[in-house]
């Protein structure tokens, strides 16, 4: 990812931050803000490659770090029940269905990653056009962080609505046993037969409210902590490409830790088989799981599995740089900056 950073003084004296980022990569998360492309791509229909470059650097990447992210699901349903360790799910998941098995609900991982994309774009910049003109009635003016968090967080919930059945299919192909599914198909029929079409929707609500407290404390803290170094630094210093690295780093880590409960609920709650007409004994709604995990597990209960999704951002952050490049170079794409303005006093 590259990375730099300008400062400039404008007439007002009001400093202005132009935090210049390459294209974001993708580590597997799907709660992040979509990237904005300059007017010049977009007319020149530029934004696509990039699109299609980052897409397959994803589909490798997630592809490399799946047994992390099979753990991860097997810890955030199983809990302390099954598994204490790390170690014990991996020997459980070799014992059961061999090294093949650790790659278990990546196919439609991966499948997603185009529809997701596309239409979480197309939402992004239709709904940055209707901010900007609502406030100013032009569309010429910069998009304002804020405002690119009520996009992002917008676009965000339109394109996991649209594709939601495919997360509940991934989660339940993660778990399924050796023989229980015969393809992506059967699994998406053997639900519906048995469950009905509202099972392709159990956690849907935990999934949308966890996308705000990512996007918003991803973005807020990022910007605060430029604004910290720079009140601590020389004004001709800029930050270093390390600096601003951990500060993303760090932002990013703080908007997971804050959304992790309602993801590790949200997976609990796919992971239920409801049968119509069948009394259950364990909770079956968000509120219900919420106050299982803490009476049961404690507050560290809705933490379970996120060892193994913190160890995965570093390989997949660096193997989509590298596919991300490659993929780039082979379309032509010249790797054009995008401007991301914040104004503080």
């Amino acid at each position: 990812m590259s990375v730099s950073l300008l400062v400039t003084e404008n007439g007002t004296g009001t400093k202005e931050l132009l935090i210049l980022l390459g294209i974001n990569l993708d580590m597997g998360e799907d709660l992040v803000v979509p990237d904005d492309f300059s007017v010049e791509e977009l007319r020149s229909g530029m934004w696509w490659r990039h699109l299609v470059a980052g897409g397959f650097a994803g589909m490798v990447s997630r592809t490399c770090t799946a047994p992390l992210d099979r753990i991860k699901v097997f810890l955030q349903v199983h809990g302390l029940k099954h598994f204490r360790t790390l170690t014990e799910c991996f020997q459980y998941m070799m014992k059961e269905g061999g090294v093949r098995s650790l790659w278990r609900g990546n196919g439609i991982n991966v499948l997603k990653i185009a529809p997701e994309s596309a239409l979480k774009f197309a939402a992004y910049e239709q709904a940055k056009r209707l901010l900007v003109r609502s406030s100013s009635g032009s569309a010429d003016r910069e998009v304002s962080v804020y405002e690119r968090f009520v996009a992002g967080s917008f676009a965000g919930g339109f394109s996991q609505s649209a594709i939601y059945p495919l997360e509940v299919l991934k989660t339940r192909l993660a778990l399924r046993k050796t023989g229980q599914y015969k393809s992506i198909a059967d699994a998406a029929i053997k639900i519906y037969r048995q469950e009905g079409y509202r099972s392709f929707y159990r956690g849907y609500v935990p999934n949308i409210l966890g996308i705000i407290p990512y996007a918003g404390i991803d973005l807020c803290i990022y910007e605060t902590l430029k604004k910290m170094y720079l009140n601590s630094h020389q004004q001709s210093e800029n930050p270093s490409v390390l600096v601003i690295t951990a500060c993303g780093a760090l932002s990013s880590s703080c908007g997971q830790i804050a959304s992790y409960p309602l993801a590790l609920v949200r997976t609990r709650l796919q992971a239920q088989v409801i049968t119509p007409g069948v009394v259950h004994a364990s909770p079956v709604t968000m509120s219900g799981l919420f106050k299982q995990i803490l009476a049961t597990e404690g507050p560290t209960g809705l933490y379970r599995g996120i060892a193994p999704n913190f160890m995965k951002v570093a390989p997949a952050v660096s193997i989509s740089y590298v596919v991300y490049e490659k993929c780039r170079q082979a379309l032509g794409v010249t790797m054009t900056e995008k401007v991301y303005i914040l104004s503080f006093s």
